[in-house]
């Protein structure tokens, strides 16, 4: 087996994409190389006759109205001289794959004073105006770690973008220029999208710049487990289409024939890293929810119904004793959580959510990703054999139904942690009488210092808690070392330092 292929085989395993029918790739950051490709000499061609349905197929009005309104994405990163400038293993595939010699370290070398960081390219992607004062929506994975965002337009004005703010869970992330009168995309009904129905899909592979492609939906609600923040958190239910997308797609438009948004374009399916087949764009009815919550609160208000979830297969069916496929299984359920409040229980078949059906994950967690903490759903689903409604109020992270303020949410990103009251029950075991309780620990400073799920805290710095925002107020002008005083559930009592500085100071 040859190199490259096997260098792209076990990097499509480590970034978990692989799949028995090969990997998905992202697209969209990296620079690429160009490689010939020599025609077989003895390859025979005869023209295509249309048939009576594609004779009336135009792509020309879609391709005319979308085609300004597609951006080109540059990306650049400040490297200092002792930095490597390579460092992501998926760029050594692309360059191998295509020819090039992997990049050796640089030898290291002094920055002369008052010299600014060397501005070097990071990669290029694909972007769409959606308004005509200058947002531009793209993915998340396009501007990730760039330091400077550059903008180009389809008649070749070039500006420089600024973030307004990202959702990794989505893989979406929204930027704005400083101009106005710009050309821009309607956003269309994702959920209107019949499989069968052809697409446009426009961007900018391999830097050539307003590039449209055509094809049909060849599938809804596909989740092919690609998107993860540090957390481990996705929602994907994207629109499958075999319009072709290459490097350099990302974050383009899919448009249908009347040059309506309908997604984004985001990943293909590929054994070498260039299209094969099947390439995947998250639906604008999702993209237009998180575009929303990132304009008006610099971040998205994700709404929770607090239970963990599997697709229903003939496995499980056979094992529960139920006679169904259809819906979705809940297999544990948040005791504080929305579901739980609304009297549902582990067991219990999602069947539809505001009277649209969901039979996978996928669709289940799209349809939920559209609503903020707050919002009331309607949730039918089957217990033993009978149909039952429930209605919803969803909530957030921290376990309310209040909207989260980008401050809050920053504060509980470094701290890696919800910060919640604790059940009576709880302080009645360990005879105390007021505390706050670690729960849902992710990456941050709590991690780093040793504490895990369930402690509860009674002091920070000497200073006795009692809710969750005397912790915050502690920390909230707090530079330099901190202390946490508590207890786990088990009666072990147990102290843990670490350094926090304020954000704003």
């Amino acid at each position: 087996m040859k190199k490259t292929q096997i260098l792209g085989l076990v990097l499509a395993s480590t970034f978990g994409g692989a799949v028995a029918l090969g990997g998905f790739f992202v697209f969209g950051n990296k620079p690429t190389v160009y490689q010939t490709v020599q025609q077989n000499p003895t390859a025979q061609f005869s023209k295509l006759t249309p048939t009576n349905g594609m004779a009336n197929v135009d792509f020309v009005h879609a391709a005319e109205v979308t085609t300004p309104s597609v951006v080109h994405v540059k990306t650049y990163q400040e490297v200092r001289f002792s930095q490597r400038r390579y460092q992501d293993p998926m760029e050594y595939f692309f360059r191998d794959f295509f020819g090039q010699q992997q990049p050796q370290r640089p030898q290291q070398q002094q920055q002369p004073k008052n010299q600014n960081p060397e501005e070097r390219p990071l990669g290029f992607g694909s972007g769409v105006i959606i308004s005509e004062d200058g947002y531009i929506v793209t993915n998340n994975h396009v501007i990730d770690q760039a330091d400077k965002i550059e903008v180009v337009l389809d008649d070749k004005r070039t500006f420089i973008a600024e973030v307004i703010g990202t959702d990794p869970t989505t893989d979406l992330a929204l930027l704005k220029v400083s101009e106005v009168d710009l050309p821009f995309v309607n956003f269309g009904a994702s959920d209107d999208l019949k499989i069968g129905e052809w697409v446009l899909a426009v961007g900018n592979p391999f830097n050539l710049t307003s590039t449209a492609t055509a094809g049909i939906v060849s599938a809804k609600a596909r989740n092919i487990n690609i998107i993860r923040d540090k957390n481990g958190l996705g929602i994907e239910s994207f629109i499958q289409t075999d319009a072709a997308v290459n490097p350099g797609n990302s974050g383009g438009a899919l448009v249908n024939l009347n040059g309506d948004l309908i997604g984004i374009n985001t990943a293909i399916q590929s054994q070498t890293g260039s299209f094969t087949g099947y390439a995947f764009a998250i639906p604008s009815t999702l993209v237009k929810k998180v575009v929303g919550d990132l304009k008006e609160f610099g971040m998205v208000q994700r709404g929770l119904l607090g239970v963990m979830i599997q697709p229903m297969t003939a496995e499980l069916a056979a094992e529960k004793g139920i006679d169904n496929l259809e819906g979705v299984y809940i297999n544990r359920i948040n005791k504080k959580g929305a579901a739980a409040e609304a009297s549902m229980e582990e067991g219990d078949i999602i069947t539809a959510i505001n009277d649209v059906k969901v039979n996978s994950p996928a669709e289940l967690q799209e349809q939920v990703a559209r609503y903020r903490p707050g919002n009331e759903i309607k949730i039918s689903y089957v217990r033993n054999g009978s149909n039952e409604d429930a209605i919803v109020t969803l909530k957030n992270r921290q376990g309310s139904t209040n909207v989260i303020s980008k401050e809050e949410a920053e504060f509980t990103a470094r701290l890696g942690a919800n910060l919640i009251e604790p059940d009576k029950s709880i302080l009645k075991e360990l005879d105390l009488s007021s505390g706050v309780l670690v729960d849902g620990l992710t990456y941050g400073k709590l991690r780093s210092a040793g504490i895990r799920d369930g402690f509860l805290i009674t002091t920070v710095d000497d200073k006795s808690v009692k809710t969750p925002d005397d912790v915050k107020n502690i920390l909230k002008n707090k530079n330099g070392g901190v202390m946490f005083e508590g207890y786990y559930p088990n009666g072990k009592h147990a102290y843990y330092a670490f350094e926090w500085k304020n954000s704003n100071s």
